[in-house]
């Protein structure tokens, strides 16, 4: 077996030095990623050390542009779990007036799912499509949630400012994900059934550094 050589660099440096060895092994692999994307696609690398993200990321038509105004312009963020509103950086939000919630915790949501039949993700989008409020809508886990948004723009009840749609699994994972490609709302969803909230709070970051470093 090949020994395996370690680097000792300083905290700041490891972040660099990540892209710099996923920036190489996509030119090893002839991967040229599109202009606009390019950010994004390699956060989400370097979050999953998966390089089929080079692959499965859409982005509707001028996506990043589109979601850098909206957060730009304070629009309001759900996510479908916990982990994905934790991992997203909340300072560089605050510097817009965006707003932040995930209701997947709260009591009153887990009545209301019990009640009706729904996920918890379900009833956690309804409540807050029912504001009315233009949204931006991240999710990392739950497909009902991807779903519900789906369903209540196809009735002509909600239109969401944006969706991230990155949810993980195995059942109407690639479905939901699909549904939310064709409606033509201004999305970033990885297709296939990779993802997970860590992959959702990569992309709101990416877009959110990329903000930062234009200023």
């Amino acid at each position: 077996m090949q020994e395996m050589k370690t680097e000792y660099l300083k905290p700041e440096e490891i972040e660099k030095r990540s892209f710099e060895i996923i920036s190489k092994e996509l030119d090893d692999m002839g991967i040229t990623l599109e202009e606009g994307h390019e950010r994004v696609i390699k956060r989400c690398i370097h979050t999953t050390a998966d390089f089929d993200y080079a692959g499965t990321m859409y982005f509707s038509e001028n996506a990043v542009s589109i979601l850098k105004e909206l957060i730009k312009n304070g629009t309001g963020i759900v996510t479908d779990t916990q982990m994905a509103l934790s991992g997203i950086n909340k300072r560089e939000l605050e510097k817009y007036g965006c707003s932040y919630v995930c209701h997947m915790s709260d009591e009153n949501v887990a009545r209301i799912a019990k009640e009706t039949g729904k996920t918890r993700a379900a009833v956690s989008m309804e409540l807050e499509m029912e504001k009315g409020l233009p949204l931006i809508f991240i999710t990392g886990n739950a497909p009902t949630a991807l779903m519900t948004i789906y369903d209540h723009f196809m009735k002509g009840l909600y239109t969401p400012a944006f969706i991230i749609g990155a949810p993980v699994g195995f059942v109407n994972v690639e479905a939901a994900k699909e549904m939310i490609i064709k409606t033509g709302l201004p999305c970033i969803v990885n297709r296939g059934r990779k993802g997970g909230s860590n992959v959702a709070a990569a992309i709101m970051n990416a877009v959110l550094y990329e903000i930062r470093e234009n200023i």
